[in-house]
């Protein structure tokens, strides 16, 4: 039998690990607990995290039991790890919101409907319980300072004099550290898993653990996310690609995975589906042979979004791609998807009152920026340049209705081949 060690590692989950000889023993010895911590500081997960969920798949596949840590202690605190600035703090209300929407995305990829197959827990369950002088007593008495000062995301915002870091940021891997003996303690948890920016805290858990309780534990950590061109995908850069449907819609997920380069493909397929390795590298193979037929890229798209959307989120993003980048008109699609397939066109609203009594076709090529007057906007629909919801427009007279939406609220226009605009009724 595999152990699961080899296939995390063949997949693209490993990078580094405490012990590897002594992690593996155990992985094959008895039924393993093991956690992951998850940040509740945005309202939804992201491709990063999925890198870490699904690693948590494979190993609960492999017999093991994984505990999804949602940070609601720490996220009260911030990781400074990838940051170059302070984390804004969230109210309660946004804390809570942002664990019960973790939750339900966890829940798509992770079993956690049963403690004994799996669970997720909040820190702030016992974080919250601590008060400083015993955390100071307890916890700091095992830390140096030296230590702590030297980690790469401490330093770096130390040398910016002006920026710094607080205290309360400083003090993060404390927190962190003491989650894994608390887990040990509660639920006999020996592994913890993290991205390759986590290492610090996954090892100061291992080092405390050991300290408080006496106990072998482990440490793994994956790679960070990033393509072929070293582009990273996250919250702190602003290019995440987020795992909820309202922020993120299934056909945006969708065309996401579908437009991964080349050079990508077969990692990311080893990593965002349950294809078989096989599979994998025929699907790589025909790619090679046939770039422009994009074997990969479709099932990946196919895979990675059945993953997180389901059936019918991929039903619904197949069939937006087929419109979008067909010949019929926009119909019946939803508004987020629209906001999505045309991101950086120049968008407006405008009173749902003004269509609803009809709108020149002219007036509104106006109002949306395609044409500076309705005299040019006259002479773009007589040349045969204008289509809306990718129908094309020959009568210059036309009154816009409610029916001449493409979704609940939004029109398309396009002039000539690449000039589009969006205009959404309110």
């Amino acid at each position: 039998m595999t152990n699961p060690i080899d296939l995390l590692r063949e997949r693209g989950f490993v990078q580094e690990i405490t012990d590897e000889a002594g992690l593996r023993k155990l992985l094959e010895a008895e039924r393993v607990t093991f956690y992951v911590g998850f940040d509740p500081t945005a309202s939804s997960l992201h491709i990063g995290n999925l890198v870490g969920m699904m690693a948590m798949a494979w190993l609960q596949r492999s017999g093991h039991r994984p505990v999804a840590l949602a940070g609601g202690g720490t996220g009260r605190i911030g990781d400074p790890s990838g940051r170059d600035d302070e984390r804004e703090l969230l109210d309660e209300d946004a804390i809570r919101s942002n664990l019960r929407r973790i939750k339900e995305q966890l829940s798509r990829v992770v079993d956690v409907s049963d403690p004994d197959k799996g669970l997720m827990v909040d820190n702030y369950e016992w974080l919250g319980q601590m008060g400083f002088v015993e955390v100071l007593r307890d916890v700091g008495k095992h830390f140096s300072v030296n230590q702590m000062i030297s980690r790469e995301a401490v330093r770096r915002r130390l040398e910016e004099r002006e920026q710094g870091i607080s205290f309360t940021e400083f003090s993060y891997q404390l927190l962190q550290a003491y989650d894994f003996a608390h887990l040990y303690e509660t639920y006999g948890c020996r592994l913890q898993g993290g991205g390759s920016d986590q290492w610090g805290n996954v090892t100061a858990g291992v080092d405390l653990t050991r300290r408080l309780h006496g106990a072998e534990v482990f440490g793994l950590s994956w790679p960070l996310l990033e393509r072929s061109d070293g582009r990273k995908f996250s919250k702190s850069t602003g290019s995440a690609v987020w795992l909820a449907a309202d922020e993120t819609s299934p056909y945006a997920y969708y065309q996401w995975f579908f437009n991964t380069p080349d050079a990508d493909v077969g990692r990311f397929l080893r990593i965002f589906t349950y294809l078989d390795l096989g599979d994998v590298a025929d699907l790589v193979a025909q790619t090679e042979q046939d770039p422009s037929g994009r074997a990969a890229q479709k099932s990946l798209a196919r895979e990675a979004t059945r993953i997180m959307h389901g059936d019918d989120g991929l039903a619904a993003a197949e069939r937006s791609s087929r419109i979008l980048f067909g010949d019929e008109p926009f119909t019946e699609l939803d508004d987020q998807t629209l906001m999505d397939a045309f991101d950086g066109a120049p968008a407006v609203t405008l009173p749902k009152a003004d269509l609803e009594s009809g709108l020149g076709l002219l007036e509104f090529m106006v109002q949306v920026g395609a044409a500076g007057s309705n005299g040019e906007a006259r002479r773009l629909v007589n040349q045969g340049g204008v289509r809306l919801n990718n129908a094309r427009v020959d009568d210059a007279t036309q009154q816009l209705g409610s029916g001449d939406l493409a979704s609940k609220t939004t029109l398309v226009l396009r002039v000539g081949k690449k000039r589009y605009f969006l205009a959404r009724f309110v």
